[in-house]
């Protein structure tokens, strides 16, 4: 009786970080739950050490009944032996499935692929979805971003000079695409923004492959590839500005950040 679902459809179980899985966690600490039962050990989690954290420790603590349909999991019996070594294999079949994932994705990368969708001033070619096509309207908002910036202004200033002429964001020009609803400002850039589309290497025409990686799959935050270690494809694409601009976009955007760290 009195039973309570926690559900998170579509999230790996490789991370602890699902918004039902500690909203249960939660009930469990504040001693709300009684009993707690999952399919099975692997819809749990897949990380041996947390799982074991929770199953031997806190629900040990909290007086929590755990049970695993599935693997005949029942922490009121005494013949659950085999579950720390069935978390481990859970773990291994994540980590096995991690490591052909990275090997896809390493091969297409190093091949010249492009991983990932085209950004914002380009759009795919409907006859080879593997290349990218300049988007008219949207390349012109780069190169007046590249222009501006070549003329001495700021990304904060570019970002009011967009906003005051009323360029659709980048979220807007989507919208917009898709026909889905504005957001609030459509109209509002931020330097963020700007930032995103001057060190795009890719609108000199080439494919940057790699910029940005992670430890572990355990771990979802991305981190900068260092730039001699990224996959650079050149002359793959269309250019919406040329290499000497983008080079010269780069090197004022550092002389800047120099000055205003001096």
């Amino acid at each position: 009786s009195n039973l309570t679902y926690f559900v998170d459809d579509g999230i790996s179980g490789a991370t602890f970080d699902r918004p039902d899985f500690n909203r249960m966690i939660a009930a469990v600490e504040s001693g709300e739950v009684t009993t707690l039962i999952v399919k099975d050990m692997s819809r749990f989690g897949r990380d041996y050490l947390k799982v074991g954290y929770y199953t031997d420790i806190l629900f040990a603590e909290k007086d929590v009944r755990f049970i695993a349909i599935n693997d005949g999991v029942d922490n009121l019996r005494s013949d659950n032996d085999f579950t720390p070594i069935r978390n481990l294999f859970n773990e291994f079949y994540c980590r096995d499935t991690s490591k052909k994932v990275r090997a896809v994705m390493q091969n297409k990368g190093l091949s010249g692929e492009h991983l990932n969708r085209p950004p914002y001033g380009y759009v795919c070619d409907p006859k080879d979805k593997k290349k990218w096509l300049v988007g008219a309207e949207a390349a012109a908002v780069v190169r007046r971003v590249f222009d501006l910036c070549l003329a001495g202004k700021g990304p904060t200033q570019i970002a009011k000079v967009l906003s005051a002429e009323q360029v659709p964001t980048t979220k807007a020009y989507y919208a917009l695409r898709d026909g889905k609803s504005l957001p609030e400002e459509p109209y509002a850039w931020d330097d963020s923004s700007v930032v995103g589309i001057l060190q795009r290497m890719d609108y000199a025409g080439h494919t940057v492959n790699f910029k940005t990686h992670s430890k572990s799959y355990k771990f979802k935050k991305r981190i900068p590839t260092p730039e001699d270690e990224l996959a650079i494809f050149r002359d793959t694409q269309e250019a919406i500005v040329t290499e000497d601009e983008w080079r010269r976009v780069q090197e004022l955007r550092q002389n800047r950040r120099r000055s205003a760290k001096a």
